[in-house]
């Protein structure tokens, strides 16, 4: 069987459903609209194709869209199967696995003891959040997990086999499933869908951890105790930036959750080794088998238990009694799960606004009569009241006394991971991240709030806007001079922010992407001078507008000597289930990671070449100026709201966070996730691109194509780009021109220019049409764009109704947000 033929089955079933629900006409206008579409496409005339969708009604409209949607959602497991059967045919080393990460360490120089001491260092936390860019409720999903389990029986069985058979039910299901949530999710159950690919990462893990070991051996020729370097973390729960559903309660039932999924898996894992490991030891008894017994009873129980010194203990001794494989095979899922997992499942962090944080420290040292007006002070004065409290041990609140309410939901959260420490391990907590960090009292003043409670924290600061990026290395730097916060850190790692979403609606995709760079290249060389350990957490989402793109071409992209301790990653959206729904994907994505991060942590600090660096800081100058004359245009913000769906993504029930941050609304308080999704809507893909000519401009071609040779930054930069113009579509955004008139607005001849002169850019930078070096991708791009096509002009056909009648938001509610799923789901990659 091949991709082809899956898809062919998949879309015969699914017209086959169509019939049988909806009648013989409705397939009919399904097929129609295809081939109406398709000869658009080839340039043909649109003028039936536009009269058939005026005379169609709001529920056929919807239903049209529906039927294009799950067409899109059956060729995605299509492609993740195909992903899944290549991978396990492949042979060879396959490229960027750890074996070939080993081979290429060995070549440059690195002995076996250096590469243990490499991974011993490192660390690759991916953390859970539940940034909302996955549409589909979990009745959806499930219905989609079935069928990708019973894809490969088509092989065996055909299209009238078994496996047919139950594919066929769940499309048929599927039908009549509501795909739109009709409640908004709760805080609870977004952490109940984050945690549903643990399963798969679990069973991941230990085909990993012999990958490791595997390619250590054949490589270096001897056997290593490394183990692979990874922990999960989630904000899932604990994000409380702008969120006002995330309270204590709240938290608290998340890590509830995460210690009773952490005991479900322990216990499944320790069972299958008790009837795995039945050797006796040297005195013939078994007490592996009792070693396991009082390991599942302590855990059952809720116990804290030493289960990695322990399982290690019994590791070893297999090993010296001469039985590497039955440690290997038999032991290793047991070990890792409990190296990587734990009792706590997850490390989940607490995200908080820096306003927030500022105005419950103002609060307490108010109530406390220690200063009346905190948030008038100077930062200079706010630094010496810090520093003098955090000298001092005691709290400010009297002992048994009930806080005020806003500083019990400040404080509240910090008593539930203390709680949930005790129960779980130090490791339930992560960290404190501070939102919009733009000073060093910022990153105090969380400090202050846990001395409280009686917990050490360790504060993250969360640079987000382009100033705040040029700010941050002086912010770390002054940081890091505090003895007060130094006798806080101790040994401990430093972590550090950056946010990609903001930083690109700030200045556009060019500066933003430099401005992170030297952020961390210069902050990196702040901390070797403090001498403190640092490790860099990159705040990507899945679109490129939000620091997406490949996970190894993004960790290979990262400035030589800037990896440290590793790094930490935030996954969310529709990325989970890309990369985490199927064991084999989940480990190919983690090898993937993995491969780039050991690469990139081995490159060592060296200047770069000062004509590349000089030519950046211009093109990145040009590039925001030209970014920032869009969108400080007058007539910008409703040239926008003319063009996109935004309204209409404002109802979708998707997550719990609201769209906007606090305020009147304006372009400022919008969420970037939103302002993505807005323009992957309509197919300019703006923040992927945008200004980006200017730059090359300012750069000039024979040293931008001597760059894109030879520096990994640039050419990670410059191939994101060339997603981002590939997933665009001009003649789908011309569609949305016509809505309210935009299409004679200036602005609109300006972006479709703007278009056409940056992909002709990029292509003769790269010497090449755009995506040469992707062909599968730019093969699946091509394939999608005759079915995405009938959802767009359907989307555009309601917009124009809904915008020309009173009410008509209402009206045409339900069919519009199925029209914004559905070109999710063909485009994927959206917030």
């Amino acid at each position: 069987m091949s991709i082809r033929s899956d898809v062919k089955t998949l879309g015969r079933m699914l017209g086959q459903v169509l019939k049988e629900q909806e009648g013989e006409a409705f397939f009919n206008l399904v097929e129609r609209t295809r081939a109406l579409v398709r000869e658009v496409r080839a340039g043909g005339d649109d003028h039936e194709l536009r009269a058939m969708l005026a005379e169609l009604s709001g529920a056929d409209a919807g239903n049209l869209a529906r039927a294009f949607t799950w067409y899109f959602q059956l060729v995605n497991l299509a492609e993740e199967y195909e992903r899944v059967r290549v991978l396990r045919a492949a042979g060879g080393v396959r490229p960027q696995s750890l074996e070939q990460a080993m081979q290429e360490l060995r070549t440059q120089g690195l002995s076996a003891e250096e590469v243990e001491a490499l991974l011993a260092r490192l660390d690759l936390g991916l953390t859970f959040t539940a940034h909302p860019t996955e549409m589909r409720r979990r009745t959806v999903r499930r219905h989609l997990e079935q069928v990708a389990r019973a894809l490969p029986g088509l092989a065996e069985g055909g299209a009238e086999g078994t496996a047919a058979e139950q594919i066929a039910a769940h499309v048929e299901a599927l039908w009549r499933t509501p795909e739109l949530r009709r409640l908004k999710p709760t805080v609870l159950d977004e952490v109940k869908g984050g945690l549903n690919y643990v399963s798969s990462i679990a069973e991941a893990l230990p085909g990993l951890q012999r990958d490791l070991q595997r390619a250590f051996r054949e490589v270096y020729g001897r056997d290593t105790a490394a183990t692979l370097p990874l922990s999960f973390s989630s904000w899932m729960g604990g994000d409380r930036d702008g969120n006002p559903f995330v309270t204590p309660q709240a938290t608290r039932e998340a890590l509830a959750l995460h210690r009773e999924r952490a005991r479900e898996v322990l216990l499944g894992l320790i069972r299958q080794a008790f009837a795995d490991l039945s050797q006796a030891d040297e005195d013939g008894q078994e007490g592996t088998r009792t070693e396991l017994q009082a390991l599942f009873d302590a855990v059952q129980a809720g116990e804290t238990v030493a289960l990695v010194p322990r399982l290690e203990a019994l590791d070893a001794s297999l090993r010296a009694q001469g039985q590497r494989r039955s440690a290997e095979q038999l032991l290793t899922p047991l070990l890792t799960a409990a190296r990587v997992f734990g009792q706590h499942l997850v490390s989940l962090d607490i995200r908080e606004h820096s306003a927030q944080t500022g105005a419950a420290v103002a609060e307490l040292l108010r109530a406390s009569g220690v200063e009346a007006d905190y948030l008038a002070l100077p930062e200079h004065a706010k630094q010496e009241l810090l520093t003098r409290e955090l000298r001092s041990r005691r709290p400010l609140w009297p002992a048994g006394e009930p806080l005020p309410e806003a500083l019990e939901t400040a404080i509240g959260p910090i008593r539930e991971v203390q709680d949930a420490v005790r129960q779980a391990g130090p490791r339930a907590f992560g960290r404190y991240v501070i939102s919009m960090a733009e000073s060093v009292s910022d990153v105090l003043e969380p400090l202050l709030l846990a001395r409280e409670v009686g917990l050490r924290i360790l504060p993250v600061p969360l640079f987000e806007t382009l100033d705040d990026l040029t700010r941050a290395p002086q912010v770390v730097w002054e940081l890091l001079s505090l003895p007060e916060y130094r006798t806080v850190l101790g040994s401990d790692v430093q972590e550090i922010m950056l946010g990609y979403s903001d930083s690109n609606k700030d200045a556009g995709f060019l500066a933003a992407n430099w401005a992170l760079h030297e952020a961390q290249r210069q902050i990196s060389e702040v901390c070797r001078r403090a001498g403190v350990r640092w490790r860099f957490f990159h705040g990507r989402g899945t679109s490129i507008g939000r620091g997406g793109g490949p996970a190894s071409r993004a960790i290979l992209g990262q400035p030589a000597g800037t990896i440290d301790a590793g790094l930490r990653i935030t996954e969310q959206g529709e990325a989970l289930a890309d990369k985490y729904s199927h064991p084999v994907l989940a480990r190919r994505n983690l090898e993937q990671a993995l491969y780039g991060l050991l690469l990139s942590a081995a490159r060592q600090s060296s200047d770069l070449n000062p004509s590349w660096t000089d030519a950046m800081t211009r093109a990145a100058r040009a590039s925001a100026g030209a970014y920032r004359a869009l969108v400080d245009d007058p007539g910008f913000l409703p040239f926008f709201e003319a063009v996109t769906p935004i309204h209409e993504i404002a109802r979708l029930n998707i997550a719990s966070r609201p769209v906007r941050r606090p305020g009147a609304p304006t372009l400022g308080n919008l969420r970037a996730i939103p302002w993505v999704m807005s323009w992957t809507q309509n197919r300019a893909n703006l923040p992927g691109w945008y200004g980006l000519l200017e730059g090359l401009d300012a750069i000039g071609l024979d040293t931008a194509r001597e760059m894109y040779a030879a520096w990994p930054f640039f050419r990670t930069v410059l191939d994101n780009a060339q997603m981002s113009l590939a997933k665009s579509d001009p003649l789908i955004f011309d569609e949305y021109l016509r809505l309210d008139g935009a299409g004679a607005h200036p602005l609109a001849a300006q972006l479709k220019t703007a278009y056409a002169r940056t992909a002709e850019g990029v292509a003769a930078v790269v010497g090449a049409e755009l995506m040469a070096n992707e062909p599968r991708l730019k093969e699946s791009i091509s394939l999608r764009n005759p079915y995405i096509d009938p959802i767009h002009r359907i989307q555009v056909e309601l917009l124009r109704r809904s915008r020309s009648q009173e009410g008509g938001l209402d009206a045409f509610e339900r069919p519009l947000l199925l029209t914004i799923q559905g070109i999710a789901a063909g485009v994927r990659n959206t917030g």
